[in-house]
């Protein structure tokens, strides 16, 4: 068995961290404008130096910018596109005993993506500065559709939403080829759709926001392989998919089986990082819908707690998802960023460090 070269890596991870004290104290600043956007620019450049040398020094082949410079996994990515507006909702979005700040994001023209989005000056600061692979985050297509519904987008603009559809994997094509452009060669797709839309609540609501959420499995895989035509040879596109993850909380229940053969069997990505660290994921069964040479990494390792795994537990879950999919086609990650918002989830950064760096260990031992 070896290790690999290109990603996703054996020892991986989703992309999200804590943010240090030094960069939540210097947002607090900037909310209340003791410090200008270039103060805070500054503090957020440093603080991501730092964290792209840390997981350089644990031993993880890529570097992500922690997703430092935003305040929310998605929001931010899709306030910057053409046709989409951020705004103030009456209430925030529902994780079980916690609630998130009352934002969201509406469709109010025809959407696009604009190559001065600020996501690329990111990306290219990120390159310029880690040795190791630099990956870049994005939320998945299907998420900018799911959670808002058709009753978040404009029926003027949009009265068929085929062509909402068609537009936002336009849009996602041409983020690709400016990502590609700018050097980017490991790019991940994050979303909840998927993984929601499998619990039967989630998709009671979803009828109650105007869609039928049996059609959307099939709507979504048209959407992203629509966006993944501009995906060059040399560039890994992979999926991240989970049930929510805000302060170390959820949203929705259930394993990947009402959309396995959709996910797994249809949609042309390089590779699929997975929530399975409780039973509230399911089983490993549902990977018997993978196709080709697809990779899937395992998110065996919670990073909605500090508490460590035991390594033989971690390796005996593995033994079993090999009875599925060869353990060639395996590899290892958390569950779930540690901070998809910038709140963070409940456990120290000391703890994130030492989980990360048994994900090392753990993938040394099991692959070589």
């Amino acid at each position: 068995m070896s290790s690999r070269t290109t990603p996703p890596f054996r020892a991986d991870h989703v992309g999200s961290l804590l943010r240090p004290a030094a960069l939540k104290e210097a947002r607090a600043k900037f909310a209340k404008r003791e410090i200008d956007a270039a103060a805070l620019k500054d503090i957020e450049d440093r603080e991501i130096e730092k964290v792209i040398r840390k997981q350089e020094e644990v031993g993880l082949k890529l570097a992500s910018d922690g997703e430092f410079r935003r305040s929310w996994w998605h929001f931010d990515f899709y306030k910057g596109l053409d046709g989409a507006e951020f705004y103030q909702t009456g209430e925030g979005i529902h994780f079980a005993g916690v609630d998130t700040k009352a934002e969201s994001v509406r469709i109010v023209g025809k959407i696009g993506f604009s190559p001065t989005h600020p996501h690329l000056d990111h990306f290219k600061f990120l390159k310029a500065h880690a040795k190791a692979t630099p990956k870049m985050t994005i939320p998945a297509p299907s998420t900018l559709h799911f959670r808002q519904g058709r009753q978040s987008i404009s029926k003027d603009v949009y009265p068929d939403l085929d062509a909402y559809f068609d537009d936002v994997a336009i849009a996602y094509q041409n983020a690709i080829k400016a990502f590609y452009a700018a050097g980017c060669r490991y790019l991940q797709l994050d979303d909840t759709a998927w993984a929601m839309i499998c619990d039967p609540k989630q998709r009671e609501d979803s009828k109650k926001r105007g869609d039928d959420p049996d059609a959307l499995p099939r709507h979504y895989t048209r959407m992203t392989n629509k966006a993944l035509e501009a995906k060059p040879k040399d560039m890994v596109i992979t999926m991240h998919s989970c049930r929510g993850n805000f302060r170390s909380t959820f949203i929705a229940s259930g394993g990947y089986e009402f959309v396995a053969e959709e996910l797994f069997g249809k949609v042309n990505i390089d590779g699929y990082f997975l929530e399975f660290d409780t039973d509230r994921a399911g089983g490993f069964d549902v990977l018997r819908h993978l196709t080709g040479n697809k990779l899937v990494v395992l998110g065996l390792v919670t990073s909605k707690s500090g508490r460590l795994e035991a390594k033989d537990d971690i390796k005996r879950r593995i033994d079993e998802a090999t009875k599925y999919v060869p353990l060639e086609q395996l590899c290892l990650s958390p569950q779930c960023g540690f901070a998809s918002t910038e709140e963070g989830n409940v456990l120290a950064e000391e703890e994130q460090w030492a989980k990360l760096r048994m994900i090392v260990e753990l993938a040394e031992e099991v692959w070589g």
